[in-house]
């Protein structure tokens, strides 16, 4: 998205930049509130019930479709204000209207202009929906892995039945959710996988999967699971070394069938990642598992960051220091700059670490990408940092709504109230889309607005979700303190010895 031979900017950023100038004034704002109303479109031959703002950018994407009088007069009205906002930022408008064919994208862009409509500019911007769904689709799983935030083993006595989970689609469908990932447990395990992911898929949204590759090194399930709708596959590989990944994942053959299930979904086309835990276990071994990487012709790698939850508080041993989480920040972002994939992580100091290495250059907006376009960085603060329970939220195999996977904060259940209702109201989510309210350095540092710390980890360490993530090198003070805690607890002789297999 930097700038091409043309001197135009990336149409996804000029897009999002030039939304936030042009229609932060009353008058504009006026017409985004009339425009989150519901309005049926004829689409294709099909009724397509969504915000009049989604048939808006349905219409700016070169849709053929008919609408009622009303719908028609806000689209044009809306498409010229975005024609116009590309047009001062200089951006590609060819490639906005490409990515605005994709209905998880019209999606995705909708939310953020009805949360304009709604809540005018925030920082960062409280949505009206998450973009982003990751659904614990079951507990169960086929490993046994030593950091799983679910402690997955056997399916839960109350996970939701076909029926609910079908209610569930509609109810995030209806709030406008843009992307729904399915996780675990090892969801490609349960009788009722094919059946959600065509449901979400029908409706527009976009559908993934995070999984261990177990069930799709057999290549005809993962093309089963593409013709039902599935858009992209994250499978996890936490080592270069078979021993070694077999160890933390718990079962053996776990390595060889995870690499079979992204050669797989390489082979077939799909949007893919390789999902890497870093931990102390594995910590030296970033170029080993970036070249395995690019011999399987992966095209995107996510580094997640450990959070001492579940399985993982177990195993909290395995934790990075705020040193060792900094120096690998800094060594993904020069590899990223130097290799043709992207490299990416959940660690959201991970904006502030491409801004500082860049001399203010780059930037994550969210923490899945870094971009050079000038407008990339115009809206990182606008949608940057943690998103738990602010642009991401988690639901747990029995229906309850949390902040995030690895934030297990019950704040209701949606067999009992509905997603909206609770996304709405719920304090939790109130509390996480302040950032005035955070704790710690986090509550005062200068980046705060494209990072925020990670609301899991301050929340696995000191019980607050609100309280400072003590991974970053800003917070040393309080992972010092928490080392020394930890010392006086067990008794300054105690070592603990594990033994992590090796090449």
């Amino acid at each position: 998205m930097g700038e091409g031979n043309s001197g135009k900017k990336g149409g996804m950023g000029a897009l999002l930049a030039s939304i936030r100038i042009l229609f932060n004034n009353p008058l504009v704002r006026s017409f985004l509130k009339l425009s989150s109303l519901d309005s049926t479109c004829i689409q294709d031959g099909r009724k397509v019930t969504a915000p009049i703002v989604y048939h808006a950018l349905s219409r700016f994407a070169g849709e053929s479709m008919e609408c009622p009088l009303t719908t028609r007069f806000l689209s044009t009205v809306i498409d010229s204000v975005i024609d116009v906002g590309i047009k001062l930022m200089r951006g590609k408008e060819e490639e906005a209207i490409e990515a605005l064919r994709d209905p998880a994208v019209r999606r995705g862009v909708s939310l953020v202009m009805k949360g304009l409509g709604l809540y005018g500019v925030t920082v960062p911007q409280e949505m009206p929906a998450p973009f982003l769904i990751v659904w614990n689709f079951t507990n169960m799983c086929n490993l046994r892995c030593k950091h799983c935030y679910q402690r997955a083993d056997k399916p839960l006595p109350d996970e939701l039945t076909l029926k609910e989970k079908i209610m569930v689609v509609d109810q995030l469908d209806k709030a406008g959710v843009a992307a729904i990932a399915l996780s675990g447990g090892e969801p490609t395990m349960h009788p009722d996988f094919l059946r959600v992911v065509n449901e979400i898929a029908n409706r527009g949204m976009y559908a993934a999967v995070a999984t261990n590759g177990w069930f799709f090194a057999d290549k005809e399930r993962l093309i089963k699971a593409k013709k039902a709708g599935l858009r992209y596959v994250e499978v996890s590989l936490d080592s270069a070394d078979p021993k070694k990944h077999d160890w933390f994942r718990g079962v053996p053959g776990a390595w060889e069938r995870a690499v079979k299930a992204l050669k797989n979904a390489v082979e077939l086309g799909m949007s893919h990642a390789m999902a890497v835990t870093v931990t102390k276990a594995n910590l030296h071994e970033v170029e080993d598992i970036l070249e395995l990487a690019e011999s399987i012709g992966v095209q995107r790698v996510v580094f997640f960051n450990f959070v001492p939850v579940g399985r993982g508080k177990d195993n909290i041993w395995l934790d990075l220091n705020p040193l060792e989480r900094e120096e690998l920040l800094r060594t993904l972002y020069k590899e990223m700059k130097k290799r043709n994939m992207q490299i990416v992580s959940t660690a959201p100091q991970y904006g502030r670490v491409s801004l500082q290495l860049s001399g203010g250059e780059e930037v994550a907006p969210t923490h899945f990408y870094v971009g050079d376009d000038p407008v990339v960085k115009a809206v990182a603060e606008f949608v940057g940092g943690c998103g738990a329970g602010r642009i991401y939220a988690g639901i747990q195999p029995n229906g309850d709504l949390i902040p995030c996977v690895f934030l297990p904060i019950k704040v209701g259940n949606l067999r009992e109230r509905t997603f909206w209702d609770l996304w709405e109201n719920a304090p939790l989510f109130r509390r996480l889309r302040d950032r005035s309210k955070l704790e710690g350095y986090c509550s005062k540092c200068p980046f705060k607005n494209v990072c925020g710390g990670c609301r899991a980890r301050g929340y696995a360490y000191f019980g607050d979700p609100m309280a400072p993530d003590p991974g970053c090198i800003y917070n040393l003070k309080y992972w010092n303190q928490i080392v020394s805690d930890l010392r006086k607890e067990l008794g300054e002789k105690v070592r603990i010895t594990v033994k992590v297999p090796s090449k």
